[in-house]
């Protein structure tokens, strides 16, 4: 697929220094850029490493940059054009409408006329799929379940009964939504199950990762806000809500009932106990353990988590502390005292 440089830079509202009419035929990094391709660079030090390559373009943005034998496109921030960007040289692949053959689907499910239903797909009862669905190969939408116009699952995605996705989401191999919440009671020394009779309610925009699992609720449902995106291998549990926006990446979890509020970022390996109030923007740091409430646009890090401030200041200080141990033995043994023998 081919462009011209205006034709880039108005889909990018971005503004072209030099030669509008050169064709572009890919995108690529700096390092591998060759002639007829597009680049892009964020700050001086990539400039100038995308003025020593082959690219016949730049997009450029936070530098002094002029078009000394490169064609520029000049915008507000390179790194969202550079996403815009690639959607055009490497667009989603077009699926035709209906059903596969190896497919079941149930005589009351409503799917709608423009929707793909891939290899070994099984669709339950009453379920309902907006325009421009498409489900790839081996997935499970059981009954009940609603998914709305323009949203994408993966390879082996399931979706337990009821479950609600909102528009525009995708939802990567193998994740699982709606699954039992791990609910139990001790009843004359057995866990006895509580039946999780909830479901689970996907916001538009949504993107889930690929093993990511997000449990129904044990009455009411669980929620995930429109524009969240959810990395791999993250476990939200039973009656959950995250807010709009947020960004939970790989290998969180997250205990049950409790409440992120908008914006809210759970780095690596994160995990946050159950029944708590994350507030608006609030960053939580890799392998933090939340147990307490953290208030609106707060950092916190550490194992428990605290204030960034706080563990950045202990941190520091464990660091002195072979140092100060080492004094320490000093002043004992010029003081002429034996620790060993007192202690004992």
């Amino acid at each position: 697929m081919s462009f011209t440089v205006t034709e880039i830079a108005k889909h990018l509202e971005g503004e072209v220094l030099g030669d509008g009419q050169t064709r572009l035929n890919a995108f690529a990094p700096v390092d591998r850029a060759k002639a007829g391709d597009l680049t892009f660079a964020e700050n001086e030090e990539f400039f100038a490493k995308a003025e020593q390559s082959l690219a016949s373009a730049v997009i450029v943005s936070g530098v002094n940059a002029s078009n000394n034998g490169k064609v520029l496109i000049r915008v507000k921030n390179a790194r969202v054009a550079f996403a815009r960007a690639l959607s055009l040289f490497f667009p989603e692949p077009a699926l035709p409408p209906g059903s596969h053959p190896s497919a079941t689907v149930a005589a009351s499910a409503s799917v709608h006329k423009t929707a793909y239903v891939g290899p070994n797909c099984v669709i339950g009862e009453r379920v309902k799929l907006g325009a421009g669905v498409v489900l790839h190969g081996g997935v499970v939408v059981a009954d009940d379940c609603e998914i709305g116009d323009g949203t994408v699952l993966f390879p082996n995605v399931t979706l337990y009964p009821r479950s609600q996705l909102g528009q525009r989401g995708r939802i990567h191999a193998g994740a699982v939504i709606g699954s039992d919440g791990f609910g139990y009671v001790l009843d004359g020394g057995l866990h006895r199950k509580i039946p999780q009779v909830g479901n689970v309610i996907i916001g538009d925009d949504v993107e889930i990762g690929a093993n990511a699992t997000i449990d129904r609720g044990a009455l009411g449902p669980t929620v995930i806000g429109k524009g969240t995106k959810i990395d791999n291998l993250v476990q939200i549990a039973h009656n959950v809500q995250i807010g709009e926006h947020c960004i939970v990446i790989s290998q969180a979890g997250v205990a049950g009932s409790t409440k992120l509020g908008n914006y809210v970022i759970l780095a690596g390996q994160a995990g946050v106990a159950g029944h708590l109030k994350l507030g608006n923007k609030v960053t939580v740091g890799a392998q933090a353990g939340v147990m307490t409430d953290i208030p609106d646009g707060q950092m916190w890090l550490g194992s428990p988590a605290q204030p960034d401030k706080q563990t950045k200041r202990q941190m520091i200080a464990a660091q002195h502390l072979p140092q100060l141990l080492r004094r320490f033995k000093k002043v004992e043994k010029k003081l002429g005292l034996n620790p060993k023998s007192e202690s004992e």
